[in-house]
């Protein structure tokens, strides 16, 4: 039973890491979407993010499965709880990526933002990728301090995005409300994709101490 109960966690992990190797590329495919007005790296994000959603779904219902089956207690719950709410956060990161990439799409052939606007974009999709790449590397070794350390590059995305608000609020913003909006929704996006990653760092946290983060 306990080897049956090992190799569950293992496949399970093994999805995480997968997802959260998907999701780090979805972003960083529909950045290149969003800049470049390339829309065939917009539909090709849309395209794949049904795979990131049957990995969650496989993942819900091998978890079910688990505790179902083996009636985990202890640490080995944790366990299985927080695989749980791990792949539910990078589910919803593949959405947000998803969400980058339709407003690419739809406002193809002409660029999605301003060419003032990049730079600052091209900057929260450089933070969120790096948070992304620490989660697949907690993934495969967790460690409560490395962790607890994505907060901080949050606070950077949650810095740019008001630097992107001052340039969408300035009396001079010379494209339009459709434009703004457009500029103020994608940067409210990339902030919640960083959101999600401060989520499952909080999840390791717990998974490798046992006490929950307090905000």
């Amino acid at each position: 039973m306990r080897a049956e109960f090992h190799a569950d966690l293992m496949e399970v992990n093994r999805l995480l890491v997968t997802m959260s190797e998907a999701v780090r590329a979805a972003l960083t495919k529909a950045t290149t979407a969003l800049l470049t007005a390339d829309r065939a790296a917009a539909e090709a994000v849309i395209g794949r993010d049904e795979e990131v959603d049957d990995m969650y779904r496989q993942i819900e219902a091998l978890v079910s499965d688990t505790i179902a089956r083996q009636a985990p207690v202890a640490s080995d719950l944790r366990t299985v709880i927080t695989a749980l709410h791990i792949s539910a956060d990078l589910e919803r990161m593949g959405d947000l990526a998803e969400h980058v990439a339709k407003t690419a799409a739809r406002r193809h052939p002409s660029p999605a933002v301003p060419a003032e606007l990049r730079p600052v974009f091209r900057q929260m999709a450089d933070v969120a990728g790096r948070m992304a790449e620490k989660i697949t590397n907690l993934l495969a070794e967790p460690n409560a301090e490395v962790a607890a350390g994505l907060e901080k590059d949050d606070d950077a995305i949650d810095d740019l995005e008001r630097d992107l608000f001052a340039v969408l609020l300035a009396e001079d913003w010379p494209y339009g409300a459709e434009t703004a909006i457009d500029g103020a929704l994608l940067g409210r996006f990339y902030e919640r994709y960083a959101d999600h990653a401060v989520n499952i760092g909080e999840h390791v946290v717990y998974l490798v101490t046992g006490e929950t983060v307090a905000n």
